[in-house]
């Protein structure tokens, strides 16, 4: 018999990912949508072979009917405000969403007594102002988050422990650190680039890139490998441990001032360039996101395998694809 698989945001960058995975292994998905929202975009190439409900996650009514309904063998909880830039002027949705609508989820497991593996995905944003020589972060690093969406971060990943701790429930806690490719909105940073890379080229836009701040410093995951770890998180992670989840090597360690020029240099356009547009300039910054991951690689024997080169044709190729179908 097939595992039933829930993902919440199956329709968002990492949950459509995770439902090309789940799928692959011959799993029965079920997937989450908004009847008024949901964009299908990411998701057009398996929707009819996805189980759909609709459901509003911030509603613990509609968490329960969602969880009876689909009855899962594992969860894994993508639903989320994810764009940071937003959080400082919406912080009450950015904890609604977050914080809440992952507690109606905890609330529904725990009336139930479903010892279903629960997936918290958490994010490297959470600890916020790191200096240089506090690298690399590891699970025991002090957290300073400096946006809203951090601090509903932190807020998720900490209720998840108290259920785990009180009630039991099987939640999987992990911090991940930066992850990109294909279907990631144009919003975040590297398909932002992309995005405005592909419309010079099909000239549809200036030649001129407007970007914001570049000097902040991560590692980068591919999320095709990103998902693998999730995956193996589920099978194998200690349920209320904490694990961070990113790519260590230094070959996978740059700023966004280098990411951007290394797409200016896959392109095939002469004369592209860049300037730093106050828009896209956040109040705070977050200098380094770079993680010890080997408690993860202990724990499960996963590492990424996919380059970060590919990382950014990826991107780009997709944005390229995007904007030749006219959907960008």
């Amino acid at each position: 018999m097939a595992e039933r698989i829930l993902i919440t945001g199956i329709t968002g960058f990492v949950g459509s990912h995770l439902a090309d995975l789940a799928l692959a292994k011959g799993a029965e998905v079920w997937g989450t949508k908004r009847w008024h929202l949901s964009n299908r975009q990411h998701v057009r190439h398996f929707e009819d072979r996805v189980q759909w409900i609709d459901c509003d996650i911030t509603d613990p009514i509609s968490v329960r009917n969602l969880l009876d309904q689909a009855a899962p063998d594992r969860i894994f909880h993508c639903a989320a405000e994810s764009f940071v830039s937003p959080s400082w002027l919406n912080p009450h949705r950015y904890m609604s969403v977050n914080y809440n609508g992952t507690l109606n989820f905890l609330d529904g497991l725990k009336q139930s007594g479903a010892k279903t593996p629960f997936h918290i995905p958490g994010s490297g944003e959470e600890y916020g102002l790191i200096h240089e020589d506090e690298l690399p972060i590891t699970e025991q690093s002090v957290l300073r988050p400096v946006n809203p969406y951090a601090v509903s971060k932190v807020a998720q990943d900490f209720i998840g422990y108290v259920y785990n701790q009180s009630y039991g429930v099987n939640v999987i806690r992990t911090r991940a650190f930066n992850h990109e490719g294909p279907r990631r909105e144009k919003v975040f940073g590297i398909p932002w680039y992309a995005y405005q890379i592909a419309i010079a080229e099909a000239g549809k836009g200036p030649v001129e890139l407007r970007v914001g701040h570049l000097d902040d410093k991560r590692n980068f995951t591919h999320v095709g490998d990103m998902v693998e770890a999730y995956w193996v998180a589920t099978e194998r992670c200690t349920p209320g441990e904490l694990y961070l989840v990113g790519s260590e090597g230094e070959d996978r360690v740059f700023t966004f001032r280098q990411c951007v020029e290394m797409l200016i240099d896959m392109s095939g356009l002469k004369g592209l360039s860049y300037r730093i547009d106050n828009e896209f300039v956040r109040p705070t910054q977050v200098p380094f996101l770079i993680s010890d991951c080997s408690k993860f690689r202990a724990a499960t024997g996963w590492a990424p395998s996919i380059p970060f080169m590919q990382i950014l044709s990826d991107t780009l190729d997709y944005w390229r694809q995007r904007v030749a179908e006219g959907t960008a």
